[in-house]
């Protein structure tokens, strides 16, 4: 896909980082810029002015520093019209390394964001009006994910939404290339191998069901070989 921010906003939020290391910044401008699911969250306005936002599994807190670093260029920036939603950003991440690039980073954001190393099958949910959960669950079991999505239900505010991106394993080579790309990535950030537990999008969409969001599936893979999709779940 084609770039979504101009130079300049791309500086402006990724500049943070370099304090973490050149892996830090480098990742975050890499992701930032071409991941299609950061693109679509903004343009499609999933995160409304005040929000409490949970990202739970956040690694080094990309979707904090893209919020709050939109936030803070618009106020900084005035003359460029950008909307000022003044949110705040709780991530939840298990892996030490990537809560201190995410600690060392985003603190410039003070109050705004909030970096907790937890492991999201244990640590409580705050009450939040928008959750995220990108491409994390499936390393957690069956078991597991259901008793999260459950907590996340639980956790939202009324008519609050999970933003949640998966793979789907019916999708054939696509999903294999997803899933070979996602280890690599994954051994880069500096984590062993783990088993995965995926799902076909109408298992992941049945489950949600059952637990109570009204979900539409939207493809998010526009610009890559890959099968993801991104699931927004509106609670009932």
């Amino acid at each position: 896909m084609g770039h979504f921010l101009s130079s300049e906003l791309l500086d402006h939020i990724c500049i943070p980082y370099q304090r973490a290391g050149k892996f830090a910044w480098h990742f975050a401008r890499g992701k930032l810029n071409r991941d299609p699911v950061f693109a679509h969250i903004l343009q499609a306005d999933y995160i409304p002015h005040h929000s409490r936002v949970l990202d739970i599994g956040c690694g080094q807190g990309l979707l904090t520093a893209l919020l709050c670093g939109m936030d803070d260029y618009a106020q900084k920036h005035p003359e460029k019209r950008i909307d000022i939603k003044s949110i705040s950003v709780t991530g939840i991440e298990i892996m030490p390394n990537d809560v201190i690039r995410a600690q060392q980073a985003l603190q410039v954001f003070g109050s705004r964001s909030q970096i907790v190393q937890g492991d999201m099958r244990q640590i409580d949910f705050e009450i939040s009006d928008v959750v995220v959960i990108l491409d994390v669950l499936h390393y957690v079991n069956y078991n597991e994910q259901n008793d999260i999505l459950k907590r996340v239900y639980a956790c939202l505010s009324s008519e609050g939404v999970l933003l949640l991106r998966v793979g789907d394993a019916s999708a054939g080579l696509p999903f294999l290339l997803s899933n070979w790309v996602d280890a690599v990535v994954f051994s880069l950030r500096g984590h062993k191998s783990v088993h995965v537990y995926c799902r076909s999008i109408t298992e992941w969409k049945d489950q949600l069901e059952k637990i109570g969001f009204k979900v539409t599936d939207i493809p998010m893979h526009k610009g890559t070989p890959f099968a993801n999709v991104l699931l927004h779940c509106q609670r009932s």
